[in-house]
């Protein structure tokens, strides 16, 4: 099959990005001065007690999928409230933006970002709560959203990619190897997915359906399910498609890099981004360390999916509710 280049808003390459009106965005006075009234009112909506941030945030809903595929609002005074407040509010206008799904067996749908100091060989370990460099990946969601609260005190970056730009950029340079990244890759049941019964699913990396692209990448999933016994290992030349496509990811044109600031505010759409993060050194004091809080969000105006995908998302439909970890079943 001969693929086209796909022509969207969400092509871009990092310094392009910078230049977006839809990307970097920040609050205004009004925005701050409804959002101080929002952490004071005691029943509280944002739609209520801050319709203008309501208004700013389903402009930010839209383009997440019809434009750039990622917005970062700066700005929030964070010595305005407590740390309780502050998840309340990020909940809140993560509700308007999507519908928050679970993180974790417990149901977390606010999920804090940490170094928690497992072990390299603790079940209990995912990249978020590790200090370590997290490589270009996709979060089970349709869009994933942080907020950070404390930096580290040194490292942290983020880096952003264009998934689109990424298979334009392959289709011109490696089309043997697009081809093996738009068939079924496998994956295995992440550790901390112990409510899900399937052992692995197998999705695409790169995918078209109903005439819509979506991109969606966990490389460690994919090397842990080659590694098992249990099940057939990759060939080389989908090992090679893999390392092309990170390869690609890693050029300093085609993503872009930053780091949030205390008080920033950031949401990715997943089937047209990929993001990763540098390591980081953090503050010996508890209280100085660096913290995100983190939402996954299924999207009212989210994109219909392969039925591929149905093994780790569920619903594939178009504004779907979808993805997330299933929590524990009650005994």
């Amino acid at each position: 099959m001969n693929y086209q280049a796909v022509d969207h808003p969400s092509v871009w390459r990092g310094h392009e990005l910078e230049n977006r009106t839809d990307w970097l965005q920040h609050l205004t006075e009004i925005d701050l001065k409804e959002i101080k009234h929002f952490l004071a009112t005691p029943e509280r909506t944002i739609e209520k007690d801050a319709p203008h941030l309501h208004a700013r945030l389903k402009t930010i809903q839209t383009a997440l999928e019809d434009g750039c595929g990622a917005a970062m609002l700066r700005g929030l005074e964070l010595n305005q409230a407590t740390l309780e407040n502050w998840r309340l509010f990020f909940e809140q206008v993560s509700t308007v933006i999507g519908t928050p799904i679970s993180q974790s067996v417990s149901g977390e749908t606010i999920f804090s970002v940490r170094d928690a100091g497992f072990a390299d060989n603790d079940k209990r370990a995912r990249g978020p709560n590790t200090r370590k460099k997290l490589s270009f990946h996709t979060d089970r969601c349709d869009v994933i959203g942080f907020l950070c609260l404390q930096q580290a005190k040194s490292g942290g970056e983020n880096q952003l990619v264009s998934s689109p730009a990424l298979f334009n950029e392959i289709l011109k340079e490696r089309p043997d190897l697009l081809r093996l990244l738009m068939q079924p890759y496998r994956y295995l049941r992440h550790t901390v997915d112990a409510a899900n019964d399937l052992p692995f699913t197998e999705q695409p990396i790169f995918s078209f359906f109903e005439g819509y692209f979506a991109a969606n990448f966990l490389r460690v999933l994919i090397d842990r399910a080659d590694a098992d016994p249990a099940l057939p290992d990759m060939t080389a030349s989908q090992k090679e498609a893999l390392d092309f496509l990170e390869t690609v990811a890693a050029k300093p044109e085609m993503h872009h890099t930053f780091r949030q600031q205390p008080g920033d505010m950031l949401f990715m759409n997943n089937w047209v981004t990929m993001h990763r993060r540098t390591a980081f050194v953090d503050h010996e004091s508890l209280e100085k360390r660096r913290h995100i809080l983190r939402v996954w969000l299924s999207m009212p105006n989210s994109r219909p999916l392969d039925p591929m995908f149905a093994g780790n998302y569920g619903a594939t439909a178009a504004g779907a509710i979808r993805g997330g970890i299933q929590a524990a079943r009650a005994s």
